[in-house]
């Protein structure tokens, strides 16, 4: 391909502004190229929700947006991750105390199917039998928010803390808790995916 082609190509090529969804302030999460707004259908971008609130202390939580929308020249996207850091996630962690964890797996009001990952970090070593009744409190709560919520709602829980507050509360009166957190959040599948899936199953079901 010769210099000139090239850089026609380059020429023809546009910025598209990344939006945050709604709930996150449409904030700008930055600008990528494409030849065609479709190519941009799909990408990813990675930020600290520090960034987005212009706040430094919130550095250690990261979030995962997808395009899912263009429009002029603006990509709109949807929320698909919650994580902790590794960094700071390790600097929880202390000698002579445990750390509980779980998977839940979960479906919002709206369909959305949803895995989170809690953590929940002891003041001094829980025994087996405590650290069994943590992380089936950790499970019952986050199971309750999630029957009573939206996808939205559910994600707003969890980036603020709230999630992480309610399973404190009522798990440090099983055994004293140093700190507890959502260390991950996933979007697994969309109301239409769900939805798939469940009619497929009905139909292996049936023969």
């Amino acid at each position: 391909m010769s210099e000139r082609s090239v850089s026609r190509q380059k020429q023809q090529k546009r910025w598209y502004t990344v939006l945050a969804p709604e709930q996150f302030d449409r904030e700008e999460l930055g600008e990528t190229p494409a030849d065609e707004p479709d190519r941009v259908l799909g990408r990813t971008i990675e930020t600290t929700l520090g960034d987005l609130r212009n706040d430094a202390s919130d550095n250690n939580t990261k979030l995962t947006f997808k395009v899912s929308e263009v429009a002029s020249e603006s990509a709109y996207t949807e929320f698909i991750k919650h994580e902790l850091t590794r960094d700071y996630m390790r600097s929880l962690v202390r000698r002579g105390s445990s750390k509980v964890q779980a998977y839940v797996t979960v479906l919002t009001t709206d369909d959305y199917r949803v895995q989170i990952q809690p953590v929940a970090l002891t003041t001094k070593s829980a025994d087996e039998s405590q650290e069994k009744a943590i992380r089936r409190t950790m499970i019952d709560l986050i199971e309750d928010a999630a029957a009573n919520r939206t996808f939205e709602e559910l994600v707003d829980r969890v980036v603020n803390g709230d999630l992480s507050s309610a399973i404190y509360n009522e798990a440090k009166t099983i055994y004293p808790l140093r700190r507890v957190e959502i260390q991950k959040m996933t979007l697994e599948a969309r109301p239409e995916e769900v939805a798939v899936e469940e009619e497929t199953s009905v139909g292996v079901d049936d023969e």
